[in-house]
């Protein structure tokens, strides 16, 4: 009965992960950058390309003229806000809390930053113009990785899904400060010293005992207009005010538990597949293979799928030999690696800053976008090629202990 079971499970295993929460969202993520790239190589490239870059003939804000710019400094400001949320509720409580459980996180994310973009500006230069774009393949995607790594079910021990779940909200921290103080173009001192004031007044918000949410709402949006006009980064905003909200619970749930929980669906299923469908689509009509592969996007690439693993699985091996921190339990260094792998895929981080770095060049671009998906897609299959070969599930254990 175990035996026939056996084959069943492996044939239903991909199709049942497809539903489980953390690879829903990857997989979603993975059908719309699909998407996306067939809009705009498809017979309707030009509807695609003037849906989100076409004037709009009214908005509130002159700045957001078109749907590009909504989505981009609007809807994932709320996509920020909940990466703020989970990285403050993460070091107050949760698995960031105490030394000993941020070391090597905090390790293993910088090394997976320093590395890639060191091999990053290695490909294209020094001296080249294309050294703006150094932090494209800094990023980890955490819906995209956690996806494949659903896709295993419980092969990976949880001790991996933890450590790649705590280094991808490190990583996103580190992305936010790049993107505060390397992408930020034209300060304007009154606008900013008012988004510092609107910030003040929401800790004395938290500090005096508001526990109703749409104050905090009314007061972010204030905030998020500020830093729109003041040179920085709108979704900055989005962090900035997530650091803000309440964590103390008098009914057992915090305000910033009940945000998090209400809005996480959200960001994950809406906010972070429309602005994929947005960024990630590129037009490679008239494209040559040399423009394929140029420097640009071969260095994003090699700083995703090489660089990743590189800087994250040896600093991890570094940190255990000479004993500044633990490997992460029941796991071995091959599936270690595995998940290390994982880390190159860069997604919606990378596709943001890209759009920072070369902003006002449609080239450069889509350049960086086809490194972004190449490096991402390599990343992907061949992170799960090597935990699927190295790792075994729960039952098929089960199954060859009783086997005779």
């Amino acid at each position: 009965m175990v035996q026939v079971r056996k084959p069943i499970n492996r044939l239903i295993a991909p199709v049942r992960a497809l539903f489980v929460s953390d690879a829903s969202a990857g997989i979603l993520l993975i059908l719309v950058a699909a998407a996306a790239m067939l809009a705009a190589n498809s017979p309707f490239a030009d509807e695609y390309k003037q849906l989100f870059y076409g004037e709009l003939r009214w908005t509130p804000i002159p700045k957001l003229d078109d749907l590009h710019l909504w989505i981009n400094d609007g809807l994932m400001a709320i996509f920020f806000f909940v990466v703020g949320l989970e990285v403050k509720r993460e070091l107050i409580c949760g698995q960031l809390s105490t030394p000993e459980q941020r070391r090597l996180p905090i390790m293993a994310a910088a090394a997976g930053m320093i590395v890639p973009a060191l091999i990053f500006v290695t490909v294209v230069g020094m001296d080249s113009p294309l050294t703006r774009g150094w932090a494209i393949p800094a990023a980890t995607d955490i819906a995209f990785a956690m996806g494949v790594l659903g896709l295993l079910g419980n092969r990976v021990p949880a001790s991996l899904r933890l450590f790649l779940l705590t280094v991808a909200i490190v990583d996103d921290i580190g992305a936010v400060l790049v993107i505060a103080a390397f992408y930020t173009t034209g300060i304007k001192m009154m606008w900013l010293a008012a988004s510092v004031a609107v910030f003040a007044v929401m800790v004395g918000m938290n500090r005096f005992g508001v526990r109703r949410i749409w104050p905090f709402v009314v007061v972010a949006l204030v905030l998020w207009v500020c830093v729109l006009f003041s040179g920085v980064h709108a979704t900055i905003a989005g962090v900035v005010a997530a650091l803000t909200i309440p964590m103390n619970a008098k009914d057992g749930h915090s305000m910033l538990e009940k945000l998090e929980h209400g809005l996480a669906p959200w960001s994950a299923y809406l906010v972070v597949p429309v602005f994929g469908f947005a960024n990630a689509g590129v037009n490679l009509t008239g494209m040559t293979i040399n423009e394929v592969l140029a420097p640009l996007p071969l260095a994003i690439a090699a700083g995703l799928v090489i660089g990743k693993q590189l800087g994250i699985f040896g600093i991890i091996v570094a940190a255990v030999k000479l004993g500044i921190a633990k490997a992460p339990e029941n796991a071995n260094w091959i599936e270690i690696w595995g998940v290390t792998i994982l880390c190159g895929i860069g997604f919606t981080m990378s596709l943001f800053i890209s759009g920072l770095a070369f902003d006002g060049s449609a080239l450069l671009i889509d350049e960086a976008k086809i490194g972004i998906l190449g490096g991402s897609l390599i990343s992907a299959i061949l992170g799960y090629v090597v935990l699927r070969l190295t790792t075994k599930h729960p039952e098929e254990r089960e199954v060859e202990s009783v086997t005779p």
